[in-house]
């Protein structure tokens, strides 16, 4: 009994630490939501939000939250979700309703930020969660499923939508890759293909703070909020795939002591 109570303890502990880590990895989405939240009847808030955005940016970089190479890492997500954006509301997918200067072709500057934000929670856990590697595919490979599926998300209106297949391929690629990380003083392990789900979870009850508040709106929820449909979870299960991955290649030509180790032939 006492070893089953010992264990259990330490369970809980691992859990709280894993749950802190994740935590003060959410820095940078925290603040969008802070700001979002904070400007909401401020009238053109999306251009307040730009500033609060690069604010926050430099102040990670200057209080050491953030390395100039992961400030470049969430610089290039930043342009990769702007591009996104600038499809997906001129086909209609989704929209910013409120006025704003800092708006391109309905687009306001600061919804990049947005993405970057995931990419930043990343770089963030991968420091301090310790984060390892095993069974890493190879980089042809790997770019190769996050290229396809980011073009799925740019071609799925006027082709068929291929994400299910891509999301088969990536089960394939990365079926014998595990992620190590240590929360408390053990390393744990888990498959990649589960961490990708897991952070797409997480994304996912963020997009319902993120609507509710107004950071953008569905054409169902112009008249009045409603949850997000579940229906999304695979958008941002495809989403992750392709930031983890980015994120694990451009770390690995900027550091050699990242590990992606690569998995056996």
């Amino acid at each position: 009994m006492l070893t089953r109570a010992i264990a259990g303890r330490t369970c809980l502990t691992e859990l709280a630490a894993f749950a802190v880590h994740c935590g003060l990895a959410c820095v940078f989405p925290v603040a969008i939501f802070g700001a979002l939240a904070a400007l909401r009847v401020v009238p053109h808030r999306y251009d307040l939000m730009l500033v609060v955005c690069l604010a926050v940016q430099v102040w990670m970089v200057k209080a050491g939250l953030e390395t100039r190479d992961e400030a470049i890492v969430i610089t290039l997500f930043h342009l990769l979700g702007l591009a996104m954006e600038l499809h997906k509301v001129r086909i209609g997918s989704w929209a910013y309703p409120e006025e704003a200067w800092t708006k391109v072709s309905g687009v306001p500057l600061y919804s990049g930020f947005m993405y970057a934000s995931v990419a930043s929670f990343m770089c963030q856990a991968w420091r301090r969660l310790q984060l390892r590697f095993d069974g890493w595919p190879a980089r042809g490979a790997a770019l190769a499923i996050a290229a396809l599926l980011y073009a799925n998300f740019m071609t799925n209106h006027w082709i068929h939508d291929l994400r299910w297949p891509l999301v088969f391929a990536t089960f394939v690629v990365f079926r014998k890759t595990d992620v190590r990380f240590t929360a408390w003083k053990r390393e744990r392990r888990m498959p990649m293909m589960l961490a990708f789900f897991l952070i797409a979870l997480f994304v996912w009850f963020g997009e319902q703070i993120g609507t509710y508040l107004g950071a953008w709106r569905y054409p169902s929820q112009m008249t009045a909020w409603h949850p997000v449909d579940v229906g999304k979870l695979s958008s941002w299960f495809c989403l992750v795939i392709v930031s983890l991955v980015l994120v694990g290649e451009l770390k690995r030509v900027s550091s050699p002591r990242v590990q992606l180790t690569r998995a056996a032939a």
